[in-house]
């Protein structure tokens, strides 16, 4: 059974930096890929980034291309979001989810992943 505990959330002010965590719990194969997405009030999830976790290759949403970076500490079974300059528009509840069979096509896609964390809450003020 696979969980992961998302962390590292908070306020902070336009053009500051912050980085979230995402713990997994247990073994994760070859063919895994683990995403970040966020929600926004009023708005549906939306994709922010992936990584598979062995084989790699990042992808990114356009909105955040540039500006976040996905990661992993293989020894801690962690993933990481770093995330600069932020914007207004980032504000959003923060999520990592897995995917135990990825396929490039639908790495983007919310629906295609098997387990999600709790979420962690990102504030970003004027």
């Amino acid at each position: 059974q696979v969980q992961l505990v998302e962390s590292g959330g908070g306020l902070v002010q336009a053009g500051d930096s912050l980085t979230l965590s995402c713990a997994v719990s247990g073994p994760i194969n070859s063919n895994t890929a683990i995403g970040w997405f966020r929600q926004a009030p009023a708005m549906e999830r939306e994709f922010v980034a992936a990584l598979r976790w062995r084989m790699g290759g990042s992808i990114y949403a356009d909105s955040v291309k540039g500006r976040f970076t996905i990661s992993k500490d293989s020894a801690k079974n962690t993933v990481y979001l770093q995330m600069i300059s932020l914007k207004l528009e980032d504000t959003a509840v923060y999520y990592c989810a897995i995917d135990r069979s990825p396929i490039l096509s639908t790495m983007r896609i919310a629906s295609s992943y098997d387990y999600w964390g709790q979420g962690t809450q990102v504030t970003v003020s004027s």
